[in-house]
């Protein structure tokens, strides 16, 4: 089997038409503008993929999370960048799971089709970083509704999306008997949200990525937007992380083969001294190396992906498959752009903006540091690290 093509060929083989149609000059058009690629989600929407694991009772395609993981590898592995709508895709899978059957009527066919985007996920807030159970953001009961103060940063696609799966305090840290209880979640509604106690503010950053700030100054939630029980919005929130680990590593590996496939074809073009630079052994070994450490990650994604969908646990496979993608998606990009060399820092080659895309995932969702102490902790049985 060659790169996997041959799990979901016909998905594979429309992804590539479809993204053909985005080429690097309309990536690089949105990267100087810092514009959100709304033709290309709308592609993707019409098309039905941001909606593969969402059931079909619900106007979904039912299909399983390996399915939705080669449409997001093939995005990347086409030099496009499924970032600016990944969520729309596992994000409603605190819904789906934690919903109430009247919540789930109400939102996800409309999240299916596409006429409402579930994109934004409010939940890292600038004290706390990833020491989620320590947020400070409140979510008040009063009466029939909630009163919700705070901040949160890095929310991705807030402006751009109708909306926003928020985590929140609805009891005092110091009340709760286990650190894990006390949040809660809630879907916003940001359409109503506008203008309501609601502010969101745009982050420049390294990469072209609708990151953004919100504030929350008493702003009302109706009470029946609360997922699931109260108090229990942070093991709601665990139960999705598998699936977006998953689905970054995806992307990851997609990112590996296009830096690989770009890097190998400039090194078999490009002559210095009257020869390819690619029979050099100081260009072609960096390329061989990205390429079986991307493999090697990619059957990683590949297990992980295969016991979620049958239903076991997988924390140990998804947190690896993570790691071990995004590191070897950093590997090849480092090959791809010092084979390039001055060209590679030239925003032609698209090299330097997926470069940049591809740094991220060593960040976030999770950072490698903590996909390390998980293992360290949980596998390996050494003491807790923090």
């Amino acid at each position: 089997m060659t790169e996997q093509e041959e799990t979901f060929p016909e998905i594979r083989q429309s992804l590539r038409a479809l993204c053909a149609g985005f080429p690097g000059s309309y990536w690089r058009e949105l990267d100087a503008e810092r514009a959100y690629p709304e033709a290309f989600v709308k592609a993707l929407t019409e098309a039905g993929y941001l909606a593969a694991l969402i059931p079909e009772d619900y106007g979904g395609s039912g299909l399983p999370l390996s399915a939705a993981a080669a449409i997001l590898e093939e995005i990347h592995k086409a030099g496009c960048n499924g970032a600016a709508c990944h969520a729309q895709m596992y994000t409603m899978g605190t819904l789906l799971k934690h919903g109430s059957a009247e919540q789930k009527q109400r939102w996800l066919p409309g999240i299916a089709e596409g006429t409402l985007r579930l994109q934004a996920f409010g939940v890292t807030e600038p004290t706390s970083g990833t020491d989620t159970l320590s947020l400070a953001t409140t979510a008040r009961r009063d009466g029939g509704r909630y009163i919700v103060n705070g901040q949160k940063v890095w929310t991705s696609r807030a402006e751009h999306s109708d909306l926003m799966l928020l985590l929140a305090r609805t009891t005092p840290k110091e009340q709760v008997k286990k650190k894990g209880e006390g949040l809660s979640v809630f879907l916003v509604d940001l359409r109503e949200a506008a203008g309501r106690g609601i502010t969101i503010k745009p982050i420049r950053a390294m990469m072209n990525h609708a990151a953004t700030e919100v504030f929350f100054d008493n702003l009302e939630v109706p009470a029946e937007n609360l997922i699931g029980e109260e108090g229990r919005g942070f093991r709601y929130i665990l139960d999705g992380m598998n699936a977006e680990r998953i689905l970054i590593a995806s992307e990851c590996i997609g990112d590996a083969r296009w830096f690989i496939a770009k890097a190998g074809a400039y090194a078999s073009e490009r002559q210095v001294f009257g020869r390819p630079i690619g029979q050099n052994q100081g260009v072609q070994f960096p390329i061989a190396r990205a390429y079986a450490q991307s493999e090697a990650a990619a059957l990683m994604v590949a297990q992980a992906a295969s016991l979620f969908d049958a239903g076991q646990r997988c924390g140990k496979e998804a947190n690896m498959a993570k790691l071990l993608a995004s590191e070897a998606a950093w590997a090849a990009a480092e090959a791809c752009l010092q084979t390039h060399g001055g060209f590679g820092f030239a925003e032609e080659y698209d090299v330097e903006r997926k470069y940049r895309e591809t740094r991220l995932y060593q960040v976030a969702p999770v950072s490698t540091n903590l996909i390390l102490a998980y293992l360290a902790e949980h596998v390996l049985g050494m003491p807790r690290s923090y």
